[in-house]
């Protein structure tokens, strides 16, 4: 039984001796360093060292001194993200207002178009300004405020002497009969939006806004606030819903009206929210170079207050810068 164990342990001995005894007399048979490791320098016969070669390491792309890959084309079906451009100065938040413009004015041809085409087709053109001179009296108190908070009393006088004889001999403010012969007294909007332009107050970012529509910052305060001087001065009716609710619904069924050609030409144009933001921001410029007695080179087209209505041909109006096409 022990026969086959010796045997086997006699012929380990055997190939271990004759291993050794190979590497004795072959010192090159010594097993070589694996290839991704530097070998040790070993002792030539001559007593001199070798010297070993390290080849360099290899270059990595995109680093400092090397060339960047180049980018491929896109393919057909490809979607390539781009940069955007910056949105223009006064106007930060120029994404969100034209997705507002964009909503308002989808209900607008769905709801108030068709209303105000019936407003103007079943009310006759009298009654209509009849209806715009009663509100526009309404706000002569503010107007005069604001004239003396300007330190202009001769305007301011003269506001007060429209209101009186529009009220008056104009039945309530629906007959303008101040404007003209012998008292030639002009309407001349004025608020304490217009007082804070005066003085130098700046508009602030532009906006769009549901109900309201283009404005400023400047320009909503201090709309908000005249609208406030009324009810808060006169009390009832003018601060109670049942006057509140039609006179507001009536007075802005009036403007939308009286915007509808104005409108309708901002829609043919290329960019509309960037048109109609231009029209608006000139006609403001216009109204506070005015307080100063200054007037503006470029035409005005009115998009809001007395003069809606009375746009000039489309040919005057120049068009506003275009939008630079963003690029990769």
């Amino acid at each position: 039984m022990l026969t086959p164990a010796i045997a086997a342990g006699m012929l380990m001995m055997g190939a271990q001796a004759g291993t050794e005894g190979a590497a004795a007399s072959d010192p090159a048979a010594v097993a070589a360093p694996a290839p991704d490791a530097p070998a040790a320098p070993q002792a030539a016969a001559g007593g001199t060292p070798q010297v070993l070669v390290v080849p360099p390491p290899p270059v990595m792309p995109n680093l400092p001194g090397t060339d960047a890959p180049a980018a491929a084309a896109p393919q057909p079906g490809e979607i390539v993200v781009t940069g955007h451009s910056r949105p223009p100065p006064g106007d930060p938040l120029e994404r969100l207002n034209e997705k507002s413009f964009q909503t308002v004015q989808a209900v607008d041809k769905a709801v108030l178009e068709p209303v105000a085409k019936a407003y103007n087709k079943g009310l006759p053109k009298p009654a209509r300004k009849g209806l715009r001179n009663f509100f526009s009296n309404l706000q002569e108190p503010v107007v005069f405020l604001a004239y003396m908070l300007q330190f202009k009393p001769g305007k301011a006088m003269e506001t007060v002497g429209r209101f009186t004889i529009n009220t008056t001999l104009g039945v309530a403010g629906l007959f303008d009969v101040a404007k003209r012969k012998p008292f030639f007294l002009p309407y001349r909007p004025n608020g304490l939006a217009n007082v804070l332009g005066y003085y130098g107050v700046g508009p602030g970012p532009y906006m769009y806004l549901p109900i309201v529509g283009p404005t400023t910052l400047r320009d909503i305060v201090g709309d908000t606030v005249d609208k406030l001087v009324v009810p808060f001065a006169v009390g009832k009716p003018f601060n109670e819903p049942k006057y509140v609710i039609p006179a507001t619904i009536l007075n802005q069924l009036g403007e939308r009206a009286a915007f509808d050609e104005t409108i309708q030409q901002i829609r043919s144009e290329e960019n509309p929210y960037a048109y109609y933001r231009e029209l608006y921001l000139k006609q403001r410029k216009a109204e506070i170079e005015a307080l100063h007695g200054r007037t503006v080179e470029e035409p005005v087209t009115p998009v809001y207050g007395p003069g809606l209505g009375k746009a000039p041909p489309p040919e005057t109006v120049p068009a506003p810068e275009p939008i630079p096409t963003p690029t990769p």
